[in-house]
């Protein structure tokens, strides 16, 4: 891929739960010039958490300043913390000719879809409620009223995967990560993505053309 074409603009969201993150951790392992953009929270790190890998960790005065000053693309307060999307981080990353993945939640993903931006988006489906629940009480020590409140939002934002591009269901972890790269396969094969490299083709068609005609005159 040149950097002289722009990359493209993935979101994906899913409940809490649905294992959005690891997914796409595992595609842009596999998926060249594929990036996962990091978000600012204003929560302090988990256990096994750094600061500038798996989030930008700031105060809540911090995001509150950046939120003022227009700095995101995107950001919703998530059960009293504040996460967002720099736009700024996007935008160096998509105009190095980078494909770039927000990782959002579905409100997040309305907001970004309002800006009137080109993008491709794509809703992580857990199997069942059951399972959802079964993977939000093994990952986290959430009191049962967190579990409880987690399970609410989920059950709001299953029936808005009407409103994106593509549907993965994550019933297995390979499965689903091979379903993601096939939509970015998708996507960069485009016309809009390829009409450059496909005309530079073409015009070797023409010219071969042309000069067979003028043997033959």
């Amino acid at each position: 891929m040149s950097n002289s074409v722009r990359g493209l603009l993935f979101i994906v969201s899913a409940p809490s739960g649905a294992g959005k993150t690891t997914l796409v951790e595992r595609l842009v392992e596999q998926v060249p010039r594929l990036r996962m953009s990091r978000s600012y929270t204003s929560r302090p790190a988990r256990p096994g958490e750094a600061d500038g890998v798996d989030y930008n960790f700031v105060s809540r005065e911090r995001f509150e300043s950046m939120v003022a000053a227009g700095e995101f693309l995107e950001w919703a307060d998530v059960f009293g913390n504040l996460y967002g999307t720099r736009a700024r981080d996007t935008e160096r990353l998509l105009a190095a000719g980078d494909d770039v993945v927000l990782v959002i939640d579905v409100q997040g993903a309305r907001k970004v879809r309002g800006l009137g931006l080109d993008l491709s988006t794509i809703f992580v489906m857990p199997p069942s409620l059951t399972v959802l629940e079964q993977r939000l009480r093994g990952r986290s020590k959430d009191s049962e009223e967190a579990v409880q409140r987690r399970l609410a939002v989920a059950r709001d934002e299953v029936v808005a995967f009407l409103e994106y591009d593509y549907i993965v269901l994550n019933d297995e972890l390979p499965a689903a990560v091979d379903r993601l790269r096939s939509i970015v396969v998708a996507e960069r094969l485009k016309l809009r993505r390829m009409r450059a490299a496909a005309e530079l083709v073409g015009g070797t068609f023409a010219t071969a053309a042309k000069g067979t005609g003028e043997l033959r005159g």
